[in-house]
């Protein structure tokens, strides 16, 4: 069993560990974390770049990796806190984007302007007890290579967008997108998709 693994199976321990590494009520980790501590597991590749006003809120226990050439654009928030954020390479995450682990994005990703991508979910079923003190759940979200996210789209918990798709600005995603298809709408809905045989985009 690892160190870490060990930590978060023991609760003294793991409730320790989180008041060393997170103001309490917070989501940013402390300023000697991100500066001593987060680059010995993280793995920001050469020629990436983290704009300067982007907001890192990632954490030694769980992964944050960023591949070669990709970008994390100004007022972005990226949070590793309840599972890992793995950037593939030449990737675009655009401005004031937000995305919660456990997230997947794969190569030549385009996220424009706005965007929530968040695996998180908080459960609401006790009504004696305020929401934001009830668990979470997490559900992976990946996003295959190439694929294109318009601007001010959500995508939710679960969710697999597919290579090469295209999500049209504003929708909410809540189920799978196939690869090679345009969604539209909330919540999102498949309207073309490519044809291999006929060499076109064609309406479904």
């Amino acid at each position: 069993m690892s160190f870490i693994t060990y930590i978060k199976t023991n609760p003294n321990l793991k409730k320790l560990a989180h008041w060393m590494l997170i103001p309490k009520g917070q989501a940013r980790p402390r300023t000697w974390v991100s500066w001593f501590v987060n680059p010995f597991f993280h793995k920001v590749a050469r020629g990436s770049r983290i704009n300067r006003r982007t907001r890192i809120d990632v954490l030694p226990f769980n992964e944050f990796e960023l591949g070669k050439l990709s970008t994390v654009e100004d007022y972005s928030t990226i949070n590793n806190g309840v599972g890992s954020v793995i950037i593939g390479e030449s990737c675009r995450i655009g401005i004031a984007n937000v995305i919660i682990g456990p997230v997947t994005i794969g190569n030549h990703v385009i996220l424009a302007q706005n965007i929530v991508v968040s695996g998180l979910n908080h459960t609401y079923e006790r009504i004696d007890i305020p929401i934001k003190y009830q668990k979470v759940t997490t559900s992976r979200i990946t996003i295959e290579d190439e694929a294109w996210i318009g601007a001010n789209v959500v995508v939710t918990a679960g969710v697999t967008i597919g290579k090469h798709s295209v999500v049209a600005a504003g929708a909410v995603v809540t189920k799978d997108i196939p690869p090679y298809s345009i969604a539209v709408g909330n919540p999102a809905r498949v309207i073309k998709h490519y044809d291999f045989e006929q060499k076109a985009w064609v309406k479904v």
